[in-house]
């Protein structure tokens, strides 16, 4: 059990979700200034808790931690920047085109592609830039950019004048526009991103399935261009204490065949494991403990606050809700990992025990929704949207209309941005949209939703097009409808779904902000395998069980307007019975368990 190795001055923390970039990143800073470097952690997630972690506001300049000598942290808002940064670009044309058009322009740049840019953006200012950073002896940034963003960064065509122009479909060349000024900048940081001497990329990656299967397309990604020095941290590594508890003992194994089940291209790379954490990962005292080993960490005094949450509402009465309606669209959003397919699933066979027609669809390329329901259950019918044939019928549609009026670096830039998330989101849409249609004749149960921002940029583009297109005819009464539906809370039911932990809350938070801005309300919260509704007895477990109160709380009181708390399942919750148990699960601190 140990921190990542450390043998070049910048280091890049990167994985999905919720797996400790924050935290390890964090904890190595720490080591090493302990040891007497000198170091900067930088954090441009939109959903950092940085501050939280180590204790003390932080801004956009390196500010010293308290308690951890030659310790210092800065935070770029990259939401902020990508506000800015969108203003400029669209600043110029305002009282110019019509309002929907800037309508359709600030949409544009409201995407993850926006933000994402804007926070290469800020790094490059100090990894670019070797002066900015010249008093550090290392630099660690906490969110590692994309593949996307260097793929596009890296075109030599993104700096040519296509990237003010429209490509007629779901774009990130906009973000791009006037950024021709920032191309040797660029350069630099991208070249010193792949310099082995200069820079290493650290996946993190709990023990588990999806977190290893992401690191594994994040590090073919980033070798594809040419970032090979790539180092691995499986954080949360658990063995029970007290073998006999279930939750412990179940804990312990989908642990050791996740790690057994390992891609390949992972088990090549240097690596470390850092143990399970049960006080969480705030403050100093506890970012230590992730350098020592399983057995050096008891459970500690418990929270003063350990009564039981309330205002809690049973998954299962939720339904009943839903059910009453006889008919209607119900979707599952979340950041990846917290259980939204296997919650969709659950749902949906619950609605037709109920006896109701219910179509469950799904774009899990590894239809885990189809594993989870196993067997065929009377009334519920599942597909699956593939993500890769919606987006080759929206490429070809576009470069047939774009195309033809493209050069060769034009169209290769053009292509690129089609192999965006932006591209893929508006594609699966279009297929999701037929589906919200069939919600009128029976239950459709729709996993992965998409963002408020696809959905406000398609309803910018509607705008816009109907400005320009208003004398040749109607729209087609599909599209007219659609979004009225989805705001409609008697025909959609949306669950905002999140584990009781500081970024998948944080995350969750800002989910719900921008499915708000689409004027889109969602139904209720699902807070996910929850330790401290698990009823476990083992020491550690326990103890993180009461670190989650405060987010449970937080949810609860200032976050959902009807929140649902399901436990930790020893038990895989796959086919018709184990679906049952979720929904059924009690929402309420077990009886047979001492949190006092």
């Amino acid at each position: 059990m140990a921190l990542p190795a450390v043998s070049t001055r910048h280091l890049f923390f990167t994985g999905k979700g919720g797996v400790g970039k924050t935290s390890l990143s964090c904890a190595t800073g720490l080591a090493l200034a302990e040891a007497g470097k000198k170091v900067l952690i930088v954090s441009t997630d939109p959903a950092s808790n940085l501050d939280e972690v180590l204790g003390i506001p932080l801004g956009s300049m390196p500010t010293a931690i308290p308690g951890a000598l030659n310790l210092y942290a800065l935070n770029i808002d990259p939401v902020a920047a990508a506000a800015e940064y969108r203003e400029r670009m669209v600043a110029p044309y305002r009282n110019i085109l019509p309002a929907a058009a800037i309508q359709s322009m600030e949409e544009q740049f409201s995407g993850a592609c926006t933000v994402e840019i804007a926070a290469f953006d800020e790094f490059s200012k100090l990894l670019g830039d070797p002066t900015a950073t010249a008093d550090f002896d290392h630099i660690i940034f906490d969110t590692a950019p994309t593949g996307h963003t260097l793929r596009l960064l890296t075109l030599p065509s993104a700096w040519s004048g296509f990237i003010a122009s429209s490509t007629g479909g779901a774009s990130c060349l906009g973000p791009l526009a006037g950024l021709e000024k920032q191309k040797a900048l660029y350069a630099a940081t991208v070249a010193r991103l792949s310099d082995p001497k200069e820079t290493t990329v650290v996946l993190v990656s709990r023990p588990e399935q999806a977190a290893l299967a992401e690191a594994e397309r994040t590090r073919t990604e980033l070798a594809t261009l040419g970032v090979s020095n790539q180092y691995l941290a499986i954080n949360g590594v658990f063995t029970a204490q007290t073998p006999g508890d279930a939750i412990a003992d179940a804990m312990t194994r989908r642990g050791v065949e996740a790690l057994a089940a390992m891609p390949a291209g992972l088990t090549e790379l240097p690596g470390s494991t850092t143990a399970f954490v049960p006080k969480g990962t705030v403050g100093l005292e506890s970012l230590r403990l992730l350098a020592s080993e399983p057995g050096e960490q008891s459970a500690t005094q418990p929270l003063e606050d350990t009564d039981p949450p309330t205002g809690l509402m049973p998954l299962a009465e939720m339904v009943d809700q839903i059910s009453r309606s006889g008919h209607g669209v119900i979707m599952t959003m979340g950041k990846g990992g917290v259980g939204k397919t296997t919650l969709a699933a659950a749902i949906a066979a619950s609605l037709a025990r109920r006896g109701h027609a219910v179509h469950l669809s799904t774009t899990d390329p590894a239809a885990h929704v189809a594993q989870s329901i196993a067997e065929a259950i009377p009334g519920l019918t599942v597909s699956r949207i593939d993500p890769a044939a919606e987006v080759a019928k929206y490429t070809a549609e576009v470069l047939a209309k774009a195309g033809n009026q493209l050069d060769q670096a034009g169209l290769a830039l053009l292509e690129e941005d089609l192999r965006s998330p932006c591209t893929e989101e508006i594609a699966v849409f279009r297929a999701f949209a037929q589906a919200v249609h069939a919600g009128n004749d029976g239950f459709v149960v729709l996993d992965t939703a998409p963002t408020g921002h696809t959905l406000l940029l398609l309803d910018a583009a509607e705008a816009y097009h109907r400005e320009v297109l208003r004398t040749r005819g109607e729209m087609p009464e599909s599209v007219v409808e659609l979004l009225p539906r989805l705001r409609d809370p008697n025909y959609t039911h949306v669950f905002i779904v999140t584990l009781a932990e500081a970024t998948p809350v944080h995350e969750a938070e800002r989910l719900q902000a921008d499915l708000a801005r689409a004027r889109i309300k969602p139904y209720a919260w699902i807070i996910n395998q929850s330790l401290y509704a698990s009823g476990t007895t083992d020491p550690l477990l326990h103890q993180r069980g009461l670190y989650e109160l405060p987010f449970i709380r937080r949810v609860v009181t200032a976050l959902s307007p009807q929140t649902a708390l399901l436990p930790w399942l020893a038990e895989p919750p796959v086919g018709s019975a184990g679906l049952a148990r979720i929904v059924l699960s009690d929402n309420r601190r077990p009886a047979s368990a001492d949190f006092s």
